[in-house]
């Protein structure tokens, strides 16, 4: 009796090892791929959302971070729910850009999201790039231009900053645009010639204006004057630059009927779609962590 059970476990035995090996043999039952980790902000921010953070920005500020203390929820007015205010204390390591001077140490409250178990992250020792302005009277302090204005530094996100920070203080900067003042489509001397003009609205007043022309048997050409003069040689913006950040983010998606002066219907037809052509060329601006600041 003792023999047969014993015959009959190690059969089990060797089927269950037999039918385990054929599993391993058809792939494991879950993926073994790694999870993709969350992108971080930094990772996310766009052009437009640099250029945004660093234009409204008095200073960006490399730091340190020694020391983080929660806020109390009560005084912390104005927390999104599953967010910490935080009060933190840091070690300036350079000054990326800014006209005034910093302390050693900055001071500064920042909004971060609990973690599923509502606990918060520990910074302490991390290295963050900051878009801030001075607080009046009070040295040391500073306050943070946006929800995402404190960023996990990087040698990569520097470099990528650099280029808007130099454009921002360059003489040349291009303007804030607000809109579309005018736009006027005229007909030329053949068939499918014409010259379409749209005059843009900008903060300081200064001229900015599109111009596409249209050649029979060729593809529309569109380009930008910074100036007084409507140059018909100007040529696009290249991406991802200040001035092709004016536009982008500046402009309406479509041409107001307001500002359209001709009256002929063709005539408004054209100027609606190089108008339509122009932004399709210019592209999206596309923002991921400045949307609601």
């Amino acid at each position: 009796m003792h023999d047969k059970n014993t015959r009959k476990y190690s059969g089990l035995v060797k089927g269950s090892l037999a039918a385990i090996a054929l599993a391993l043999a058809a792939g494991p039952a879950f993926s073994q791929d790694p999870v993709p980790q969350q992108r971080t902000p930094a990772q996310l921010a766009t052009y437009a959302d640099l250029t945004s953070l660093a234009e409204r920005s008095d200073m960006v500020v490399h730091v340190e971070i020694r020391r983080q203390i929660e806020v109390e929820p009560e005084r912390a007015p104005g927390l999104a729910p599953g967010f910490a205010r935080l009060y933190i204390e840091a070690r300036t390591l350079s000054l990326i850009a800014g006209n005034s001077a910093v302390g050693e140490e900055l001071v500064y409250l920042v909004d971060v999201p609990r973690d599923s178990r509502g606990k918060v992250e520990k910074l302490k020792e991390r290295q963050m790039i900051l878009f801030a302005d001075a607080v009046p009277g009070r040295p040391g302090s500073i306050q943070l231009t946006g929800k995402h204005a404190m960023l996990d530094y990087s040698p990569a996100l520097v470099q990528r900053l650099r280029p808007i920070l130099s454009e921002l203080v360059s003489r040349d900067r291009p303007p804030l645009v607000r809109g579309i003042s005018d736009a006027l489509a005229v007909p030329g001397t053949l068939v499918g010639e014409s010259e379409t003009q749209i005059f843009l609205e900008t903060e300081d007043r200064s001229p900015v204006s599109l111009t596409v022309l249209r050649r029979p048997g060729q593809r529309p050409i569109w380009g930008v004057s910074w100036g007084e003069i409507i140059d018909s040689a100007a040529r696009a913006p290249e991406p991802e630059t200040l001035r092709w950040y004016r536009l982008a983010c500046g402009l309406p998606a479509r041409l107001p009927s307001s500002a359209n002066l001709a009256r002929d219907p063709a005539a408004r037809r054209l100027a609606e779609q190089d108008y339509a052509f122009v932004m399709e060329q210019i592209g999206p601006c596309l923002r991921e962590i400045t949307r609601d600041d």
